[in-house]
């Protein structure tokens, strides 16, 4: 008895570890040639998504991830590869706004105010890209973010009707960048979950132009 459970459980995680690297690969593959790292290489897009992330760390020190998204953004701008700037993001609590802080940065990084707009509901990556295309009326958008988030978020966007590219932002290595890189197996996991059950975002609202 003891040795069938023991090869049903090995049966079921092979099949758990298979359907995970099946999801990262299906994400990963159908990014392929929508992801660009140089300014010189992207097509323009009149606007651009940057994916909201916290500023800071748990433990206070400077979030990379946020400092790479700023300057990706910002370097987009400044070679007219976007007009406009879209910040999705968690606006969760009165103390914690991640688009209003991106706005700030971005503002003192020399985009003018009136050129950025906010999507305070991106509670998560499917809402941003959903929100996008229904709330903001885009029908085509440049995703700014790390690699893998854009990978993610490209095939979000596009089985959701909007079309999209990505600009990446700079990785992270080391202990930091593992741990998010395992974190997003899974998120790549519940894509396809999210898919299945047609999950929605947590708000809509109103529509806004961005013009």
């Amino acid at each position: 008895m003891r040795k069938r459970y023991y090869k049903i459980s090995g049966v079921f995680l092979v099949a758990l570890i298979l359907f995970i690297l099946v999801c990262d690969y299906i994400i990963s593959s159908s990014a392929d040639g929508k992801t660009f790292s140089t300014t010189s290489e992207i097509a323009k897009n009149r606007v651009g998504l940057v994916l909201g992330t916290s500023k800071k760390l748990i433990g206070g020190l400077p979030n990379p991830y946020y400092t790479y998204r700023i300057k990706a953004t910002l370097d987009l701008f400044k070679a007219k590869k976007i007009d406009f700037v879209l910040v999705s993001g968690d606006n969760g609590t009165r103390y914690y706004n991640e688009p209003n802080t991106f706005k700030k940065d971005l503002i003192a990084g020399g985009i003018p105010a009136d050129k950025i707009f906010l999507d305070f509901a991106g509670f998560r990556t499917l809402d941003s890209m959903v929100r996008a295309k229904e709330v903001f009326g885009l029908q085509s958008v440049t995703v700014i973010s790390q690699e893998f988030h854009n990978q993610r978020a490209i095939y979000l966007a596009e089985k959701k009707g909007l079309k999209a590219i990505g600009y990446n932002a700079t990785g992270i290595s080391g202990k930091e960048g593992l741990k998010v890189q395992l974190r997003e197996y899974l998120a790549r996991v519940k894509v396809f979950l999210d898919l299945l059950f047609n999950t929605q975002p947590k708000f809509f609202g109103e529509r806004v132009e961005i013009k």
